[in-house]
Parts: structure tokens; sequence; C-alpha cells
């Protein structure tokens, strides 16, 4: 029996997953911290964490996986990365991390970005970035320029989350041009560097690493961190992809009109064109999806709400420790539209669907003589599922269909209510499948190690687990519910994306 390794660099956890290549199931997995780690925050709208602690965990993780399954590590064929997307690491000459990773929920370049969007031109940047500069990685690395000088001239390289965790097992300083795009260094219409933002912003292309090909042997195992991991050295690392662009690839969304959905501590809907596609307030953005090519283009579109898991995460400590499947099993004793209590879920730093605005969490409707903590589970995870819809709507104003959507039966989807509310709010097909963004991370390995000799072999082991379909009636409810939802926004905040029943798509 011969094994792929997929490990998973969330903002929360690192999770790390065994496949078996043979029948293309994972045998065992494991997750360090078994607490969720923690997001510094030294002021308002900041976000950030210490690339340190996220190797530690890796190494943490790997030695759970060992003791639990007891597996030979030379059986090991590749190892594949998946990670947390636009985050800012900063590496010295001597592969030193110089300052805390400024993370993806971080909001202090917003402006930055925004000035940057109207200074080149909010025509030429979504022509050739289909994005804003916004609050990118590539405007964080503006931040560090402009307000940490002298950490910024000690920088040898600059890297994304995944690539870090790479560096830390090959030595090897890399990034891929998926990883790019989603940081806004790369140029689409060009297919190259973006060096237009780089002079804008003062920014040698130097600072950025050697390109990789996402599904290729980009290094191998180190001695020093085969020793720390307790595997062999000399096995390839052989795939790396941003989170979203991961989870995609985990359920087999390759081609234009498959959409993909995660609903994790942020929530995403990330679906696929083979044309460049962008939205003119830059609130649902654009990069290049992991099986892009020159000859056959492919662009992921994706919306991100930060408040997903994070706000479940949030009552499950406020309104007393209890399972999520128990929090799940209450919120689904209070009724469609929780009896007109209205959450809105963005308390984790500037929401790109909101346009970049600062905006917190709000709770609307809240009566002592008829809420109960059921009304309360159950309108934060309506809440979360209408803000979905809303980037949703975004999305098909761009063009992309929005009708059957693939996610793997994990975190907020295990929830019966936010199911329903899902398929029935944004009328459409939900399918669940048997994997996760470690096991993506691994299935591509096989790919990039040329074990699997195409997307179609390595998805041998998929299977879906449930579909769950709307019915006319909960439709009417839960888009009622979300027009009084979308009726709750802040006026500065409210555009006319698909107030009221959502058009039929099916």
């Amino acid at each position: 029996m011969k094994y792929l390794l997929g490990y998973d660099i969330g903002s929360s956890s690192i999770k790390v997953s065994l496949l078996d290549i043979a029948t293309g199931k994972a045998v065992a997995t494991a997750i360090s911290p078994k607490q969720e780690m923690e997001i510094s925050v030294p002021q308002a709208g900041w976000a950030e964490q210490r690339p340190e602690r996220w190797w530690q965990e890796c190494v943490n993780a790997t030695a759970e996986l060992k003791a639990t399954y007891g597996f030979d590590s030379a059986l090991v064929a590749g190892i594949g990365i998946t990670y947390q997307m636009h985050g800012l690491v900063l590496i010295d000459k001597h592969g030193q991390v110089l300052r805390p990773a400024i993370i993806w929920c971080d909001s202090r370049a917003v402006e930055l970005g925004n000035q940057a969007f109207a200074d080149l031109g909010e025509k030429y940047c979504l022509e050739n970035f289909l994005n804003s500069p916004g609050n990118f990685t590539a405007s964080k690395l503006k931040w560090v320029r402009e307000n940490e000088p002298e950490i910024y001239a000690q920088i040898h390289k600059i890297q994304l989350p995944g690539d870090y965790i790479a560096f830390k097992m090959s030595g090897q300083l890399q990034t891929t041009v998926s990883g790019l795009s989603e940081g806004v260094f790369w140029n689409y219409k060009n297919q190259a560097i973006a060096q237009e933002l780089l002079d804008y912003y003062g920014i040698s292309a130097d600072l950025l690493p050697e390109v990789v090909d996402t599904f290729s042997v980009q290094g191998h195992l180190s001695a020093e961190a085969a020793q720390e991991l307790g595997l062999t050295a000399g096995k390839s690392i052989s795939y790396r992809a941003g989170d979203q662009p991961n989870n995609a690839f985990s359920l087999n969304v390759l081609n234009p009109g498959e959409i993909a959905a995660t609903a994790g501590t942020s929530g995403v809907v990330y679906g696929i064109t083979d044309a460049p596609a962008s939205d003119p307030a830059s609130r649902v953005n654009a990069f290049v999806h992991v099986s892009h090519t020159a000859e056959r283009p492919r662009n992921g579109v994706l919306m991100c709400l930060n408040g997903t898991g994070i706000l479940n995460s949030w009552l499950r400590k406020t309104v007393g420790e209890m399972p999520y499947d128990e929090m799940n099993r209450l919120a689904g004793k209070a009724p469609v539209g929780a009896e007109g209590l209205v959450f809105l879920p963005f308390g984790n730093g500037a929401e790109r669907i909101l346009e970049n605005r600062p905006t917190d969490a709000e709770l609307h409707g809240l009566n002592f003589n008829i809420h109960s903590r059921a009304h309360l589970l159950r309108a934060a995870q309506e809440g979360i599922v209408f803000a979905l819809i809303y980037g949703m709507n975004i999305m098909r104003q761009m063009g992309v269909q929005v009708r059957t959507v693939r996610a793997g039966n994990a975190n907020m989807f295990l929830s019966p209510v936010f199911r329903e509310a899902f398929v029935n709010a944004g009328d459409l097909t939900l399918e669940l499948y048997n994997t996760d963004a470690a096991q993506g991370a691994a299935r591509g390995a096989g790919i990039g190690a040329g074990i699997y000799a195409s997307a179609a072999e390595a998805f041998g082991g998929l299977e879906r687990i449930l579909t769950v379909e709307p019915t006319a009636e909960l439709r009417r409810q839960y888009q009622a519910a979300y027009g009084r939802w979308q009726e709750a926004l802040p006026k500065e905040l409210s555009v006319d994306v698909g107030a009221g029943p959502v058009p039929a798509h099916r």
C-alpha cells in the first residue's frame, strides 16, 4: 500500500490526511491544535498569525497521524499543500520570518488598494488584474513598505502561507501563477507578473519567489524537515494551492459551469469560467484556477464571506459551550425566519461583498418575549446563508451560472438548517461529498508526482453522499426571510443584488 499526504494550513488549525493511492480514499486524518489557533489583533481591523506556529502544528498533526494509524512513511509517494489565501509572509536572506504574517482577514491595506484602483484606473485594473488591488497581498506588502521600512529593507522574498510551509519542507522559495494571482501580482491579459502594479507600489519583482507549476515536483523533503515531521527524507512536494481553488479541486470542480462552496471560518462560493470575468465594484474576485493552462484558460470567480464559521464559534463560546451538533439541533427548533430575528454576520474584518467597507455584526428585531437561544442560533445560520446568497447573486450578475453547488460534508454544511436555508434561499441543488481540503491536496500531489495520469483517475475515490433540493413552500419562506435580511442592511451597504425572490435558475 502506498500513500499521499495532504496538509491543509488553515487559520484555525492544521489538518493532515493520509490517502490510499489505490482506492483514492482517506485512511486517516489528524488535526492540530484541538482548539482554534489564536489570531492576534494588534489594532482594530488587523489580523496576524505567526508562521512558525503553522509549522509547529504541522509537526504536531503529523505526529498524531502516525500515532493513530502507524503508517510507514517510506511508502509516502508525494506531499500536497493547501493554505489560507491572501496572507503575507516575509523572509530574510537567512530564511527567517521577519514579522507575523498579515493574514486574509486583515483590513489595514484597504485604502492603499482603493487608491491604486483609482490611480491606475478601474477599467485598467479590471481588464488586466480582474480585481481592484483592494486588500490583497500586494497591497499588504505596500503597507509594510510604507509603515515598517526597517523590516521591508530586510526582505529577501515574500511568500503566501502555503509557500512558507513548502519552504520549511524543502528549503525552496517558490510560488505558483495561481498564488500570484490571488495576491494581485499577476496580469491576466499579459499572462505575466503585474509589473504595472509593482511599479506603482514601488515594489521590486525580485521579491517574488520562483514560479513553479501547481501540479509538479516542486522540491523534496529535506533531511531536517523529515526529522521534525517524523517522515522519510526525499519525498516530493508536488502540489500547492490556495484553500478555495483547492476546495474546488477537491470536489472535482475544474470546468466552466461547475461550482464549489465551503463554510469553514470563512464562507466561499467559487465558480469556474473560461473567460475573464470581473465585477465593476470588485465585490467578487477572479483568480487563476489550478487547472488553468494557456491553451485552456480556467479562472475561478470567488465570493468570500469572512463571518461564517467564526460567527458559529463565537456563539458557541457566548451562549454556552455545547457541541456543534447540539447547536444545529437547537437551531432547528425555531421556525424559518426565526420569527423576525435577523443576523448580519459582518464582524470579521472588511467584507469584499460590501466593497471592503468596515462594518460590524448586527442583530435586528430582538424581542425578549419571543426569542430564545434557538432563535438566535437559527438567525445566525440563516444570516450566514443570506450573505452567501447576496454574494452569489453578484456572481449571477457577472454571468456565472449557479445551479448545482458541490461541497464537502463538513463545517456549516453539517447543519440541516444551514443546508435547507442554502438550497431554498438560493434556489439551487446542493451535493455533498466525502472529501475535504487536505484530501484534495493529497490528490493534487498524486497528479503532480505523475502517480495519477489524470484528474479522472485521481478522483476515483470521490463519492457523493447527499443531495439536497429546494421545495416550493420552503423556497417561498426562505426567500421572504432573505428579503427581510437585505432590508436590514445599512442603506450605505445595500445594493440591488436580488432582494426578495431570487429569479428561477432551475
